[in-house]
């Protein structure tokens, strides 16, 4: 990565392992992808008076060449994001979904579709 890795923790304290989990994730992206610019991880806590627990909201924006690529993972499915740990997984599973997509089109690996020609 160009330009280091940025964490942010919203509405929930700082934590070492998390911190630690984010960044391993985030290293495993460059096994993808060798042109990674920019990566910032914010990790928010929502705190709801109806439901036990925090609900964890993931958002990740990675910049490489020509493009930016954006996930955000929120509590859909509660039960699954009770959990940070699982909130980060499904982000950054989501991350290099699409990372690996920037890559196949980079490559030339996608088929591009030419309109009809008109006489």
């Amino acid at each position: 990565m160009q330009v280091p890795l940025e964490i942010t923790f919203r509405g929930i304290p700082h934590s070492d392992a998390v911190e630690t989990r984010i960044r391993e994730k985030a290293g495993k992206l460059e096994q993808f992808c060798d042109h990674i610019i920019s990566c910032r991880v914010a990790v928010e806590a929502e705190h709801h008076h109806q439901h036990q627990g925090n609900l964890y909201h993931v958002r990740i924006d990675l910049a490489v060449p020509n493009k930016h690529l954006v996930v955000s993972r929120e509590h859909h499915d509660k039960q699954a994001h009770e959990d940070v740990y699982v909130a980060l997984r499904d982000a950054f599973d989501a991350l290099k979904r699409q990372l690996e997509e920037y890559v196949r089109i980079q490559r030339g690996e996608v088929k591009n579709h030419q309109a009809p020609q008109t006489i």
